[in-house]
Order: structure tokens, then sequence, then C-alpha cells
């Protein structure tokens, strides 16, 4: 009986898990209507509108957030803000430097408030990743009276 083995040599500390997938940078773009600036904002960068549409609750201590969803934490921290126009939250437990960034802007042709997310997300968690923001957004949306 001929017996083979098969020897893989990786570089050191290099394990086969280690190979992942570039992420995807997306962004998306929702008409929030004539919402106020200064009311979406508190939506979008405060604890007590976060838990209103993105997440069951949030907590916020400092740059650090605790959002949870049926009792699962995760936590994300705020890497960059300017009031009124955007907060960018980057996510503890990413190893890269991927980011899920809130921006809020005045539509010059339609005089209508904006907000444009942009996320990353894997090649094959894309399509995934795009149907939750749509179905968060649209919560808010609704929560705001922009239907």
């Amino acid at each position: 009986m001929l017996v083979y083995e098969l020897y893989v040599y990786l570089a050191p500390g290099f394990f086969m898990d280690s190979i992942t997938m570039a992420k995807i940078k997306y962004t998306l773009e929702f008409d929030m209507r004539s919402t106020p600036i200064p009311l979406l904002w508190s939506y979008l960068a405060t604890a007590n509108g976060l838990k209103e549409w993105f997440a069951d609750n949030a907590e916020m201590h400092g740059k650090d957030v605790v959002f949870s969803w049926n009792g699962t934490e995760q936590q994300a921290t705020i890497i960059a803000m300017r009031t009124e126009k955007y907060v960018r939250y980057r996510w503890k437990d990413e190893d890269d430097k991927s980011y899920f960034e809130l921006r809020v802007d005045v539509s010059e042709m339609t005089d209508t408030t904006m907000l444009t997310v942009t996320d990353f997300a894997e090649p094959d968690e894309l399509e995934e990743s795009k149907n939750l923001w749509n179905y968060q957004v649209e919560a808010l949306q609704r929560l705001l009276g922009c239907w």
C-alpha cells in the first residue's frame, strides 16, 4: 500500500483561518423628506435615538457605545464625528479598519434631508448587509414620518 503525505508550508504565524477576503465599501442614500437636521441627528448620535430604530438598546459611555439585540451585546467606538453632519462608528470586535458612517446632508436639487450610510461587508454578505440597512432605515423613516 502506497501512502502519500501532503505538507502545506505557511509563513510562521499564518493560519488558514487568517485567509479572508477584503471587505467591500458601499454607500446607501435615503430620502428623509423634510426632517429637521437636529431631529434626525438625535436619532443617529445619541443612545436614546439609536435604541428607537437601530438596536433594542444602546448605552453611551463617552465615545464607547454598547448596542444590544435580543440580549446579545456588541460594542462600538465613535471614531469621528462632526455634529449634525456625520458620525462614524467602528465595531470593537473588528480587527480591520472598517467602520459604518451615518451622514446627514441637504439635497441641493430637492432641498430635502438625506441620510447617507457608508459601511463595509464581506463580498458574500454584501446584499444581506444592504438589506439590513434598508430595513433599519425604513424603521427610522416610519418613526420620523418620512412615509
